[in-house]
This record gives structure tokens, sequence and C-alpha cells, in this order.
């Protein structure tokens, strides 16, 4: 299955079973990175996330650019992306314009789902709360949520975890390009 999409809360679950699903497919492994320790909660929780993973498996740090990253993998591989919501928020901060950010997650999901490795891509749901108070975090949400929507209609399989489990998500073949934005 070459691009798999895991969606959910923060702390559902989404990255251990990233990491079960690729250990379980036999290959060799790579984890990119898009986490930065800016401070010492940040590196804490990068520790953290290293442990639960296996020592063998390679990491690539990869903030802004996921292609190369992509590209560097090859057939027989399997790559995870954790996270996406962390990568937005990185170029957001870089200022990188709605347009730019929605160009990049096409380009990067494009070339997850054309590989010949199997990508699992890691994402928080920010769409199902509260509207956010604040015009960052409004425009936080909507980047997300189409950069989640963009690695979504590429996945041959999209799954939301809620509290450890997943649900597969539907309708993968429906055309929503004509609706309106909402």
């Amino acid at each position: 299955m070459p691009l798999t999409f895991l969606t959910g809360g923060a702390r559902s679950g989404k990255s251990a079973r990233a990491v079960l699903m690729a250990e379980a497919s036999g290959h060799d492994v790579t984890f990119v990175a898009t986490a930065q320790a800016r401070d010492t909660e940040m590196a804490d929780r990068i520790r953290l996330h290293r442990a639960e993973r296996p020592a063998d498996w390679v990491t690539i740090e990869a903030p802004l650019d996921l292609e190369p990253a992509i590209a560097g993998l090859g057939a027989e591989s399997a790559g995870i992306i954790d996270c996406l919501s962390l990568w937005v928020s990185n170029l957001l901060e870089r200022g990188d314009s709605a347009q730019q950010i929605e160009a990049a997650a096409e380009r990067a999901a494009t070339a997850c789902a054309g590989s010949g490795a199997e990508w699992i891509v890691v994402s928080n749901e920010v769409g199902m709360g509260l509207v956010p108070m604040h015009p960052l975090g409004r425009d936080y949400r909507d980047r997300l949520g189409r950069v989640n929507a963009t690695f979504s209609r590429h996945a041959a399989l999209a799954q939301l975890v809620v509290a450890g489990r997943a649900l597969t998500l539907g309708d993968h073949n429906l055309d929503l390009t004509t609706m309106e934005d909402r």
C-alpha cells in the first residue's frame, strides 16, 4: 500500500499505530521527523518519540522540505512522516502563503503515492473542535485541514485514530474538487 494517512487528535495513538504498521511491513524503515527542538519541553517530546521506535530505523530531520526525504526512499522500503501538523506550523512560521503550503502538500502527497516505498503519514485532526479565537489559530486550522485533505485524497488508506482505535475513512474515490471550500 503506497500511502496510508493517519489522522486524529493529540495523543490518540496515531504515531504508535504508524510505528506498528511500519514494523509489520517487513521493510527497512525511515522515519521523517518534522519537529524542531526549540525548547526543553519539545526536546523531551522528541527524545520520548525516538525511544518509542526501533533503534535501527533511519531518522531524517525534515522540518520544512519533505520532498528530498520522500525521493530518497527506494522501493521495498517503508517511511513514516510524523507529523504534518508540525510541518504546517513550521511553514506558517517561515511565512509561506496558503498557496505555497497547499502546493508543497500536493507535491509531497503525490510523491508519496507514486513512490515504490510504503508511506505512512501522520497528522492531527484540528477541525473538530471549537473555532479558534485568534486569527492565527483559525489560519493554521484551515491550512492544516487543506493539507490533511490533500494527503487523504492521495492515500490508498485513510484512517481516523481515536483512543488507540482506527476507523477507516470511506469515499476515497469521490471527487470533491467541485464542492465549495467550506
